[in-house]
């Protein structure tokens, strides 16, 4: 779990250069390619409604804030870890995000989970039909293999490999984005979008990542192998 930046809740549509193929189209081999050239955005693969519901902040206090929560930092290579309460990660820690705070000084909950502890909700959620989940949040600028399935409002920004954007490691993606962005010119820019509830992210190996909460955000992740 973790907030966007404040004042950041404004609706993004994504680019037109990011496909959401139709309903049946990767069944009718309309989107199969995409495995190795690009990101795609797919939907109705799923139905977590019922998921989404129990990812509402009261409910997951009410069921896990006792639960004691491995921590890693915001950076691009998160090596430092902390053990927190749940309920003391959401109450003190998740706050909107300050544009001068640094990677390595900001903590998520991300990757590191307890699957026994939180099995009362996993058992809920609904994985994408090629996928194992792991429980995930927020990330800098990275470059796994990735399925993300939403629910919150989050923006992504995306790199093919052989285009390694320019970023300081231990900055943040809002600080990239006030400070680096604006002076990208049109062919320097990422692919970007805005994924939404119930839609899945997929994209190829290699690609490089980065991504902006939007609002208060819960997401499954999957790493492909």
């Amino acid at each position: 779990m973790a907030r966007g930046p404040a004042g950041g809740s404004a609706r993004l549509a994504a680019l037109a250069a990011l496909a959401r193929p139709g309903s049946g189209s990767w069944e009718a081999g309309g989107g199969g390619w995409y495995a190795f050239l690009r990101p795609v955005i797919l939907q109705g693969l799923t139905d977590n409604s019922r998921f989404r519901a129990l990812c509402s902040r009261e409910r997951l206090l009410a069921s896990f804030g006792d639960n004691v929560v491995r921590l890693s930092t915001a950076n691009t290579y998160s090596y430092r870890k902390v053990d927190l309460p749940f309920q003391e990660y959401v109450e003190q820690l998740l706050h909107p995000q300050d544009p001068a705070s640094l990677g390595n000084d900001t903590l998520y909950f991300f990757g590191d989970n307890n699957f026994t502890e939180w099995a009362s909700l996993f058992r809920h959620y609904s994985p994408p039909p090629f996928g194992i989940l792991a429980l995930g949040l927020g990330t800098c600028w990275l470059q796994d293999p990735i399925v993300t399935s939403c629910s919150c409002q989050q923006r992504w920004f995306l790199y093919p490999p052989e285009k390694a954007p320019e970023f300081h490691p231990n900055k943040t993606t809002l600080a990239w984005l006030q400070d680096t962005y604006p002076a990208l010119t049109s062919s320097e820019r990422p692919l970007e979008c805005t994924i939404r509830a119930g839609e899945v992210l997929y994209f190829p190996d290699r690609w490089w990542h980065a991504t902006l909460n939007l609002d208060t955000s819960v997401f499954i992740s999957t790493f492909l192998g």
